[in-house]
Formats: structure tokens, sequence, C-alpha cells
């Protein structure tokens, strides 16, 4: 079937009706995305390179909770966490608690090649990123006026935000989204249709969530897995992604009970908690699934044939 790449930038309960202000950015940034992943699988790049070059896109769109745009602790601060993971090789690496790391996905990357771990975290993580070279900046670089308003939001409500929420009240007169972030985790999956598989995903995490916090994004075999079958990268709630081990299991019921990807993923989304899950996946030989059990998804995906969607509902 050849080459296929999907992307997400984050699930949950979307309004249908979401303003085009608030609406185009995030489908331009998709569609950019999408754009320079194509260019570099038809430039030969393994999917490896592929996904990690994806994810810097998204993080750099500040339009999503990852990178630039991710969403802020209860202390006001950033705490950016990612995971890359190679199919082929399985060589996988993860970072949490960044705060000046531009592109967390490619200090995941360095994790994974340059030391004998996999996860870094933190203060640690960060010296590593200096000692690597890679792009920093002053953590207020990342504290976007947006951020701090829904920060605001969701400490008035008392409440933990993921991705999107129903409406719930009114303040100051207007229908707010409490705790809303503008865009949601990031995530990219690639095969090159030979063989060759990888994941990778990004995420400011939760509006509002405890300093320190670790959510799935960072887990292998939670929100990023890959292996010689599939590649997959989630989105939604943390906690129940964590719980219900979504990437792995995705690949699990491939391995052991032989199912198709869509089978296997459409299980997962299924037996998840409702509104909590979404994921991205592709298989060794070019199929690609985009399920969720939440109203909505950000994805966009192509395929060698000449397929190509940029969508959020059903």
């Amino acid at each position: 079937m050849g080459w296929a790449i999907a992307l997400h930038g984050g699930a949950g309960d979307i309004p249908v009706d979401l303003p085009l202000d608030r609406r185009l950015p995030r489908e331009s940034g998709l569609r950019h995305s999408l754009d320079v992943g194509i260019a570099a699988i038809n430039a030969g790049l393994p999917p490896i390179d592929v996904a990690e070059r994806v994810v810097r896109e998204l993080e750099n769109w500040p339009d999503f909770n990852a990178g630039r745009g991710s969403v802020l602790t209860a202390d006001g601060t950033v705490e950016m966490e990612a995971a890359i993971m190679d199919g082929k090789t399985m060589a996988c690496g993860a970072v949490s608690g960044l705060i000046s790391v531009i592109n967390p996905i490619s200090l995941a990357r360095v994790v994974m090649q340059k030391t004998p771990h996999i996860y870094l975290g933190f203060s640690a993580a960060e010296a590593f990123a200096r000692e690597q070279g890679l792009e920093v900046a002053d953590p207020s670089h990342f504290i976007t006026p947006e951020n701090v308003e829904r920060l605001k939001q969701a400490k008035e409500a008392k409440r933990v935000q993921v991705d999107y929420t129903e409406p719930v009240t009114a303040i100051r007169g207007e229908n707010k989204l409490l705790g809303e972030s503008d865009g949601g985790t990031v995530g990219c999956v690639v095969t090159d249709g030979l063989g060759s598989l990888a994941a990778a995903t990004s995420t400011g995490g939760l509006v509002n969530k405890m300093a320190g916090r670790i959510g799935d994004t960072p887990i292998i075999g939670a929100g990023t897995y890959a292996n010689s079958l599939c590649a997959v990268s989630a989105t939604g709630k943390g906690e129940a992604i964590i719980r219900g081990t979504v990437a792995r299991d995705v690949a699990a019921l491939m391995e052991f009970q032989g199912l198709s990807l869509e089978d296997a993923a459409n299980f997962v989304i299924q037996k998840a908690p409702k509104s909590t899950v979404g994921l991205i996946a592709v298989s060794a030989d070019g199929s690609m699934v985009m399920p969720f059990n939440t109203s909505g998804m950000f994805r966009a995906c192509a395929t060698e044939g000449g397929h190509s969607v940029v969508s959020i509902w059903a």
C-alpha cells in the first residue's frame, strides 16, 4: 500500500461551532505540518526522522498544546513532555518536566540516541539538553497571554482541564470554555510501507495540573508506541490513557490476536471511558486509522496513493 502518515493536534469535546478564528489556525497548522511530512517522506527520510520533523513543526505552532503553545501548571509554569519510538529497532526516548527546551521531541530523540536510558526528566533533562546543544529559551518564552487566561479560568472553575471541555458556566457574562487550551497534544505516526515505522508525541499536559504531574505522552506503551506491526500516538485524558495502556494495546491486539489495525484501534477506543481518548495509527503495510471517542480530534493524514485529509469531527 506504500507509505502513510498521520498526525493529530489533540482530542476532546470540541464544539462544532468552534469560531473560525480559532479553528482555521489549527487546520492551517495541521496542513502545514502534513506537507512538511510528505516532503520529508518523498525526500527519502526514514520514518523516525519524518515523525520528529513533523512534531517539531507542531511544537512551533502556538495554537497547539505543545512546545510554544504549552498550557500552564497550577504554579503558572510550563512543564513539557515528549516521546519518540522507532518501530524497527524498538529504540525510544522520552522526556518530562521541560521548562526551556524549544523542541522537546528533539530532546527525546537525543535521549534515545545518545544515552543508555529511555526517560529523563526535569532539571537533569534540562541540563542534558544544554550539554547536547539543543535550542533553549527563557521560560517566559512559553508563558503566553492566552494560556495565562486559560489558567485563570481553570482556577476559577477549580478544574484541571484537558485539551477541550464543554461550556459549563458563564464567566463575566460570557460563555467560556473553562480552562480550554487553543490546541491539544500533538503527535505523528509514519510508515514507509517497507517495514519501518515510527511514532512521536509531544504535549504541555493539562491546564492547571499539579507541578510535577506526568501524563501519558512520554510513557512508552501508553501515549506513544511503535513496533514492527504498527505505530501509535494517543491524545486525550492522560490518566485514562495510562490506565488503558492504549498505544501498546493496539499493537498487542494485532500481535497476539491477529486483529487488523482498524479492528485493534477501534476495540481500544471503544473500551476506553467515553470522551477520553483519540489516537492515530499506521501499520507496516500502509494502513491508517484515526479513531476517537470524544466529540472531535484535530487530525490530518496522507498516503502514497494521493489520499489526503485534514479534519476535526467525525
